[in-house]
């Protein structure tokens, strides 16, 4: 019988519960239960997982788009967001459209584009990601290298369900600047500092707006539709630049 360290165990379990994330985790142990996965609702977690058989798993899942896995140091967790995290990811995400728009600034959005530097043992697939600050050096590229290209400017992240693995550490060891996090009704902006992320009053991409404002917004707007909501992020903008 095959481990389940092997490359296709872990990968037709992986493939197993983004199918179908109410499995038994049991069914992808071996019979000894060897690095059985940890279930948690939404998600499962994989201990001692090489970068291999990370990279595997992202060939096997490359085409399921609702599945998101985060890789930091041989613990792998793979998620299936739920509707609720998807429509605040997206609504969030449309914000950034909107304030970008508004104010005349450039950007390029790379969604849940997974982001990975086999040196420093990272890899995630954020909620949203932006080029902003660094989109004229990007600028009409379809592939990334890590080692030569910048990271994104600013990262989403939505703990609408709380998730397993730390998230901040993958994100500093590829280098992202700004990560805006978005938990219990709350938006919160995190700047890169050295190697740990520290909270701030202000956004890197857009400092004279108070971001933080948005998830009132989305709720306010949220009864109305989208095209009302993004209506009034634009009308935001613009009283705040008066």
């Amino acid at each position: 019988m095959a481990s389940l360290s092997s490359p296709d165990t872990i990968a037709k379990s992986a493939v197993v519960f983004s199918g179908n994330p109410s499995y038994c985790a049991a069914d992808a142990s071996d019979s000894h239960g060897t690095d059985r996965p940890k279930l948690q609702g939404d998600r499962i977690v994989l201990n001692h997982i090489s970068w291999q058989q990370y990279e595997v798993l992202l060939e096997t899942l490359g085409d399921r788009s609702s599945t998101r896995m985060a890789y930091d140091d041989g613990v792998l967790e793979i998620m299936n967001p739920l509707p609720e995290h998807e429509y605040f990811s997206d609504s969030i995400g449309d914000a950034v459209k909107d304030i970008a728009d508004e104010l005349d600034i450039d950007y390029d959005c790379y969604g849940s584009t997974t982001w990975k530097r086999e040196l420093k043992k990272a890899g995630v697939e954020p909620d949203q990601c932006f080029y902003i600050q660094n989109e004229s050096l990007i600028r009409g590229k379809l592939t990334f290298d890590l080692n030569n290209d910048p990271p994104p400017d600013l990262a989403i992240e939505v703990d609408y369900y709380s998730k397993s693995l730390a998230r901040f550490p993958i994100y500093a060891r590829l280098g992202v600047p700004e990560i805006w996090r978005y938990d219990n009704g709350k938006l919160t902006i995190h700047i890169l500092d050295g190697d740990q992320y520290r909270e701030s009053k202000a956004s890197l991409a857009f400092p004279t707006l108070p971001v933080q404002e948005i998830p009132q917004l989305i709720r306010d707007y949220l009864p109305q539709g989208k095209r009302a909501m993004r209506r009034a992020f634009r009308a935001w903008v613009r009283e705040h630049q008066q």
